[in-house]
């Protein structure tokens, strides 16, 4: 049995829309993901804990280069 032809175009139609408003959202969300202003904003913390070992293991890295064991 097959659905008339009108009812399968409104079907259609709200499946349009509906993929439309999910790649809309798919867009906000990368586009908020990739905005580092607001992730470095939202992670200020961790931004500095990794900052400061990172910034540690190269001042220990470059002092070993200079003392004698």
């Amino acid at each position: 049995m097959t659905l008339p032809t009108h009812d399968l175009e409104l079907r259609a139609a709200a499946q349009r829309r509906r993929l439309h408003a999910s790649v809309h959202e798919l867009k906000d969300h990368v586009r908020d993901s990739l905005d580092v202003k607001k992730q470095a904003r939202e992670h200020v913390l961790l931004a500095s804990g990794v900052a400061a070992g990172v910034a540690a293991a190269v001042g220990y890295g470059v002092a070993g280069m200079f003392t004698s064991r």
